[in-house]
């Protein structure tokens, strides 16, 4: 069942979306990254660039992609803690 949004109060979008699709968009963040670097966005689904803009990981910018500051820094935590579960 959806979550019913009561408009008075502010929702934060992180409570808006549910856990597992979070942990899911956490998870592919770094592939949507790479395609941002590789100009491949076409190649990214609607619904994963709607709930990144929701959550504002990604923003519009001219007609196109680009993370925010709140995404860059999620995407940094996130190479570098692969980087430290490939390096023993």
């Amino acid at each position: 069942m959806p979550k019913t949004v009561n408009r008075d109060v502010y929702t934060p979008p992180s409570m808006r979306i549910a856990m597992p699709r979070l942990g899911l968009l956490r998870n592919d963040l770094p592939t949507t990254v790479d395609l941002l670097k590789r100009r491949r966005a076409d190649l990214i689904s609607e619904s994963l660039i709607d709930d990144y803009v929701a959550l504002n990981w990604l923003e519009w910018n001219g007609g196109g992609l680009k993370l925010t500051i709140t995404g860059e820094n999620l995407y940094k935590q996130m190479v570098v803690r692969t980087d430290d579960s490939t390096n023993p």
